[in-house]
């Protein structure tokens, strides 16, 4: 067997790295990408951001949250932290940039109009929420309301 010296055990290395690199790069290809998550009703959703606060894991709770609802991180924050201090979520907060962009569709609208809206893009769960922080519904009643908006 022949002596390998220095610079080719070099580049024996480079070679198995390279070959490493190579498997691991179709191996990260080959895997699926993750599902969409899965939209909750807002009852189900209820359920989860509850057991996830008595859980002690708030962090979670806004994470679903906002993935559920489209809030921003503030008002998905200040919505966890009222269920955490037994309070009725208080609304959304206003965007800070609210001089960069338009207002939303029914900005100023009363909460019928607004509730319809966020119903005919399909939000069902975010005019609940909407609901509830603005009147103090129970979900069940929160629920009802909405239901009874004709989209």
């Amino acid at each position: 067997m022949p002596n390998i010296g220095p610079t080719e055990l070099l580049i024996l290395l480079a070679l198995a790295a390279g070959l490493i690199a190579v498997t691991i790069t179709l191996v990260r290809r080959g895997s699926p990408a993750p599902p969409p998550p899965q939209r909750l009703d807002p009852a189900e959703l209820q359920h989860h951001l509850t057991a996830l606060i008595a859980a002690n894991k708030p962090v979670a709770a806004i994470k679903l949250l906002r993935d559920q609802t489209g809030l921003d991180l503030k008002s998905a924050k200040r919505h966890i932290d009222d269920l955490r201090a037994g309070r009725a979520p208080r609304p959304p907060l206003p965007s800070h940039n609210a001089t960069a962009t338009p207002p939303p569709l029914g900005h100023g609208a009363d909460l019928a109009t607004r509730v319809r809206l966020l119903k005919n893009a399909g939000r069902d769960g975010q005019a609940v929420l909407l609901v509830r922080g603005e009147t103090g519904m129970s979900e069940p009643e929160a629920q009802r309301f909405v239901e009874s908006i004709q989209a």
